[in-house]
């Protein structure tokens, strides 16, 4: 297995696995069409992977995860981002203050069902930190409150601490910080 930087060569899988398991994070119940996952166009992916930061896991040629973090000059576009970017002043975490400055948001992380348990997952998050670290401080997320297996996996594996429980059109998250430097712990 190979975790890398992802490349333009990338961008066409990358677009096709968003399309796939859009979903995957939804529990089974919540899964019709109601509510929908982030999903993320070619266009999208483009700009992610030239201008922001998005990491790999490779297998034989394969591309069997991906984890995503981008400046908030990208994300805000969408309204659940301009929320996160509004609550900054107002979140208490004692390391430090988050700004749009010093942070970005992360995720989401998708790794293939037959691959996780493997390591993968903090593979893919010591790199992606690694690479942010040269620009940023901090990377913030969100995880449904719903998404039990995401929010193990972020807080245990992944080291990442809830600063925030948020609601945000009618659904529930828990919002995470990850210093991307142990000198910001």
């Amino acid at each position: 297995m190979k975790i890398r930087r992802a490349k333009a060569a990338d961008i066409t899988a990358l677009a096709a696995l968003e399309q796939k398991h859009l979903l995957d994070e939804l529990a089974a119940d919540k899964r019709d069409n109601s509510l929908q996952g982030q999903s993320f166009t070619q266009a999208d992916l483009t700009t992610l992977v030239n201008q922001h930061w998005v990491v790999v896991a490779e297998v034989e040629g394969e591309i069997i995860g991906y984890v995503i973090a981008g400046r908030w000059s990208f994300f805000k576009q969408w309204p659940i981002y301009r929320n996160l970017l509004n609550r900054l002043p107002r979140l208490d975490y004692e390391r430090a203050k988050l700004t749009e400055k010093n942070c970005c948001q992360y995720g989401p992380i998708w790794i293939n069902s037959s691959h996780r348990g493997q390591g993968i997952f903090e593979a893919l998050v010591a790199l992606l930190k690694k690479l942010v670290a040269n620009e940023l401080s901090y990377m913030l997320t969100f995880i449904a409150e719903d998404n039990g297996g995401s929010f193990a996996a972020h807080t245990r594996k992944g080291g990442m601490q809830v600063i925030d429980y948020i609601s945000f059109d009618g659904r529930d998250y828990y919002l995470l910080v990850l210093p991307t430097s142990e000198s910001y712990f």
